[in-house]
This record gives structure tokens, C-alpha cells and sequence, in this order.
């Protein structure tokens, strides 16, 4: 233990330094005093703005600040989401937890394994409805369509995946009969009227 400690002994600087930004940068997404999106993200900005420097620095805290800008830039415009939008879920795994929840649920009331292929079809209906059933009984005003216009543009969304997904059926079911089909459709197409 006492070699292991020796010989580890150069990295317990970066290693206090790095563990400073992580844990920084957990305590602000956390965001326990509760403050808004552009003060959340104005703090984090002011943490990647003192790691730039260490980028240029040999061994592992340069390597340590430029991995955690790179993955910070890539997940950067769902970084704060979660404080946009009301009950999103803060971290990956709870918001995992959710969609397993469903899952459960969709494999007890069916009794199948895999889900279904409505819930690709129709997910962004049955997702959101399913998610948001456990926590409030839903009155008859809280499903009218607030905007009627998104509510029709969700509903010609969802039409053209059902469109979609029939066409992948027919075309699984018989692949030569499709393609003449379109052919004609084509060939009708182009000739003149």
C-alpha cells in the first residue's frame, strides 16, 4: 500500500484540482439554491472559462480540462433543459427510470416482451400521456389541446408515421408487388396527359 501510495503521489494535485471542477460543476447542475437557466449557465460558462487554461498543460490535468470541455460542448444544448421544461428529469438515469417505468407498464398490460410498435408510431402521444397519468387524475380540461394548430400538426406527424409504417409492411409482406406498384405509379407519372 505504502509503494502504491509512493508512486501515485505526483498525481494527488491534479487530481485534487480535477476533482474540484467536478465536483463544482455537479453542485452547480444540481442547482439546489434553485436559480434560473441563464444564471445556472452563466455559473458553469465561469468554471469552463478557469479550466481553458489547463488545456495547454502537460500530464494528466491537461488531459483532465480538455476531456471535460469536449464532453461539456458536446452535450451542451441539452445541458440545461431540465431547467426549462417543468418535471424533466435532471440526469440521464432518471429520466431512464422513467422510460422503463413505461415499459414495465406497457409489457404488464400486453403481456409481450418487446414493445410495440405503436409506441414508435405513436410515441410522442403515448410517452407523454403514459409519464404524466402516474402523478395527477387528468380531467376532461386537461386533455383539450391548448393550441389547436400544434395539436393538428402532432396529429398529420403522427399520420404520416402510421403512412409510413404501412408502406414497410407492404413492402415486407411482398417486395415485387410494391415495386410494380410504384413503378406504374411512375411510369403513369411521366407520361403526358
Amino acid at each position: 500500500m505504502h509503494k502504491a501510495l509512493s508512486e501515485t503521489e505526483g498525481f494527488w494535485g491534479d487530481l485534487r484540482v480535477a476533482y474540484g471542477w467536478v465536483h463544482r460543476a455537479a453542485h452547480l447542475l444540481n442547482n439546489k439554491a434553485e436559480d434560473d437557466v441563464l444564471e445556472v449557465r452563466r455559473q458553469y460558462r465561469d468554471l469552463l472559462r478557469q479550466m481553458r487554461p489547463y488545456r495547454a498543460q502537460p500530464g494528466l490535468l491537461g488531459e483532465a480540462a480538455t476531456q471535460f470541455l469536449k464532453v461539456t460542448r458536446s452535450y451542451w444544448r441539452g445541458l440545461f433543459a431540465c431547467y426549462d421544461v417543468a418535471d424533466l428529469p435532471r440526469t440521464n438515469n432518471a429520466l431512464e427510470q422513467q422510460f422503463g417505468s413505461y415499459r414495465h407498464s406497457e409489457r404488464r398490460c400486453t403481456g409481450r416482451k418487446v414493445a410495440s410498435a405503436m409506441t414508435v408510431v405513436r410515441g410522442p402521444v403515448r410517452l407523454v400521456a403514459a409519464l404524466a397519468t402516474p402523478y395527477k387524475a387528468l380531467k376532461g380540461d386537461d386533455l383539450r389541446p391548448r393550441s389547436l394548430p400544434d395539436w393538428r400538426k402532432l396529429r398529420q406527424e403522427l399520420q404520416k408515421r402510421h403512412e409510413e409504417r404501412a408502406q414497410q409492411r407492404r413492402f415486407r409482406k411482398d417486395p415485387q408487388a410494391y415495386l410494380d406498384q410504384l413503378e406504374a405509379r411512375l411510369l403513369k407519372a411521366s407520361l403526358p396527359a
